[in-house]
């Protein structure tokens, strides 16, 4: 075994028992442990690390725990991702998935969904995970996913836009927020019969899902969302 002194910082901390918060810690890492192992076992997913510093110098989740090691591991400030994007929300963050399509982010959610078909998602399409469930993150299928830690629904996607840097790319109201395919645009003769005679003498400006067949257009449930984005990620309202 080798005995290293960790601390946690940030956020990370509330994954740690209560007397190992905001302090160094002695803690036996297992033979032959790698950064990650030891970090997992502490109760730390690996996906949380954003930066960690061992002995003073920057190391990588595979480097072994030495004998006498510091080991400060921080969280993310901003996680940089190449191109869009694309989420797997589970079962508890059907808000937080909601919002993430009104953004225009591709992001899969079912109320059912097991985490067996989360870690295939993961792995296959190479999805970033959202959850509350820290032992799913520590799953080797995950390679990329984040651990939200609010509870309401705003207060997570200001959280996963800052941790992502959503706001940049964001193409608002362009997904279905039942279906998460792309909306198209439609001419208002062609969805007369699904949407009332009162909208329709409203509106001349519709888009419809090709999957659920939805028609939306830009009324005062349009304006609220608008409005509950603009809140969160500082978008022109």
């Amino acid at each position: 075994m080798a005995t290293a002194r960790f601390r946690f910082y940030g956020d990370l901390a509330a994954f740690l028992p209560r007397t190992r918060r905001d302090l160094a810690f002695a803690y036996d890492c297992a033979r032959a442990a790698t950064l990650k192992n030891a970090i997992e076992a502490l109760g730390v997913p690996h996906t949380e690390p954003g930066a960690i510093v061992v002995n003073g110098r920057n190391a990588t989740l595979q480097r072994i725990v030495r004998e006498g090691d510091t080991i400060e591991v921080y969280p993310w400030t901003r996680q940089p991702v190449a191109g869009r994007p694309q989420f797997v929300a589970d079962a508890h963050l059907g808000g937080l998935a909601r919002f993430l399509r009104m953004l225009g982010y591709d992001t899969l959610h079912e109320n059912a969904i097991a985490d067996r078909e989360i870690r295939r998602l993961a792995q296959e399409e190479r999805r970033i995970v959202l959850t509350r469930d820290r032992e799913l993150l520590k799953c080797r299928e995950v390679r990329r996913g984040a651990y939200v830690h609010a509870r309401k629904a705003e207060e997570q996607l200001r959280e996963v836009a800052s941790r992502f840097g959503l706001a940049q790319h964001a193409r608002p109201f362009t997904l279905c927020l039942a279906c998460n395919l792309s909306l198209r645009p439609a001419h208002p003769d062609s969805v007369a019969a699904r949407i009332p005679e009162r909208i329709r003498a409203r509106y001349v400006r519709f888009s419809e899902c090709p999957g659920c067949g939805g028609v939306f257009w830009e009324g005062s449930h349009f304006a609220r969302m608008r409005e509950a984005l603009a809140r969160n990620l500082e978008l022109p309202s």
